[in-house]
């Protein structure tokens, strides 16, 4: 199975990398750009047991995510289930 996670800070959360960003995207020639947020993309392959029930499937997804690949604490994060 590919898992697709997206991990991107919580609204309120400063966010310097996507503040610089902002800044610099008008010297580049970009305008009317605001709100941007830099997070993090996570692609992994999944191999669960034989005729793993998909919801169980989902919640060890959710685990990983919060045990690991996000900070539950300032980070949101999704993710998307293919196979």
């Amino acid at each position: 199975m590919n898992v697709r996670v997206y991990v991107t800070p919580k609204a309120g959360i400063l966010d310097p990398q996507g503040a610089t960003v902002e800044r610099a995207l008008p010297a580049l020639g970009f305008s009317g750009v605001s709100g941007v947020r830099i997070g993090k993309y996570i692609e992994l392959q999944l191999q669960p047991a034989d005729g793993a029930d998909p919801a169980a499937v989902r919640e060890q997804v959710d685990d990983m995510c919060r045990k690991l690949l996000a900070n539950p604490i300032i980070e949101d994060y999704r993710f998307e289930i293919d196979g």
